[in-house]
């Protein structure tokens, strides 16, 4: 046998157990040569020996597998104790059976060792269960003890994460109100300079040669692209501050109320717009009109020579959600500017008309309502722009939940 594991002060007691194991082996041996110089027969001597001998493998077995066992070797005297507890007994009643005058115990000597055995074993099984059941016990506290350290350092996480998100709103309101506040007094000097080259402009037109107009003209326009630029950056700022509460939006409504803002250009273009029934999806009404109305404009701005060709369609996701696409057949935008056209101020043409702002500005309110937009297109292919956005019936955490893990992610 391996030797058993030692304890801090010395030798382990489980030595003691496999020394008591080798003399039930030899007493054992001993038993079956006095049964057979004795004339008993070797069928006799056998179960004499298997009698004696058969505790003492059995114990030999059993102190192998604690020494391999999970059980502290502190809790090895304990179990040695229960198996000499178990010896005591046994002797006991052996002389409890010798000394009663009407006890029927005819060889109390072989008595004895047989039931020295039997109770060395049965100790032996009572000791290990107590030190098992001991043992179980101390990894349940310590598995109580790591859970509450866990549960402890969960909280801890939780507080950090949430003064972290509230940083991350004060911050965000901080700078929304001063994008407002800086936007809002941009206008008013832009509009000056606007005013006095014209003013300049109208006085002294006879004075002003034409290349004098043109530089005129160059600053005009330029006022005007910085305080669209400016209008486009209030609107970007507002989209989470002064947004309408969500509800139910019917979408058949809201491209109608964006095809009547631009029926001018729809009809001065020859616009064709072809739409699926739409369905309805929890948001604001307002700003997914602007959503609509920015893409259906962009369509038509980029549709090439043609007079634009646009179809709206609508079907539902796996996860639930509603997903919206708005595809024309225009001149189409490289795989390369995809993610440009969403940032502030790019424009994929120099000199073209506007701020820059609109997909940008769509794009913030689709994902404060807890959706995505991207854009599928190719050059001359045309361009399909995707928008995800919650169905009816989505419930009011996962929308809050989508809205917060946005406004944190900035």
């Amino acid at each position: 046998m391996a030797s058993p594991n030692r304890t801090a002060r010395g030798v382990s007691p489980l030595w003691f157990l496999a020394a008591a194991s080798g003399l039930f082996v030899a007493l054992g041996v001993v038993q079956a040569g006095l049964r057979l110089n004795a004339g008993a027969s070797q069928t006799a001597a056998l179960i004499d020996f298997t009698l004696v001998a058969g505790p003492g493998f059995a114990l030999l077995y059993g102190t192998y597998r604690v020494s391999r066992s999970s059980i502290h070797a502190s809790l090895y005297a304990r179990i040695t104790g229960w198996a000499l507890g178990g010896i005591v007994l046994m002797l006991g009643v052996v002389w409890l059976l010798t000394w009663n005058p009407a006890g029927s115990l005819d060889h109390p000597l072989r008595a004895a060792v047989i039931g020295v055995g039997i109770g060395a074993n049965g100790g032996f099984l009572v000791g290990t269960n107590e030190a098992q059941s001991i043992v179980r016990a101390d990894e349940a506290e310590e598995r109580t003890q790591e859970l509450a350290r866990t549960n402890r350092e969960l909280e801890e996480t939780k507080a950090e994460l949430q003064e972290t998100v509230a940083q991350l709103e004060r911050s965000n309101e901080r700078l929304e109100q001063f994008a407002y506040a800086a936007s809002h007094d941009l206008q008013e000097p832009l509009r000056m300079v606007s005013s006095y080259l014209r003013l300049l402009e109208d006085r002294y037109d006879d004075d002003l040669d034409e290349e004098a107009h043109e530089y005129i003209e160059f600053a005009v326009d330029g006022a005007d692209r910085m305080r669209a630029m400016v209008d486009g950056l209030l609107q970007y700022s507002r989209v989470q501050s002064e947004g309408d509460p969500v509800g139910p939006v019917d979408l058949d409504e809201v491209l109608a109320d964006a095809r009547d803002d631009l029926a001018v250009r729809i009809e001065a273009t020859d616009a064709e717009i072809e739409a699926d029934p739409l369905p309805v999806v929890e948001g604001d009404e307002n700003q997914l009109r602007q959503v609509f109305q920015n893409l259906l404009e962009n369509a038509i701005k980029y549709s090439g020579d043609e007079p634009p060709r646009i179809d709206v369609s609508a079907e539902r996701s796996d996860d639930g959600d509603w997903r919206v696409a708005v595809g024309d057949d225009g001149i189409g935008v490289d795989p390369d500017h995809h993610d440009r056209i969403f940032q502030m101020f790019k424009q994929l043409q120099s000199g073209e008309d506007g701020a820059g702002i609109g997909l940008p500005l769509c794009k913030r309110v689709v994902e404060r309502h807890g959706g995505e937009m991207w854009l599928d297109s190719e050059p001359g292919d045309g361009s399909t722009f995707h928008v995800t956005l919650p169905a009816a019936e989505e419930s009011a955490e996962r929308r809050a939940t989508a809205t917060a893990g946005s406004e944190a992610a900035r």
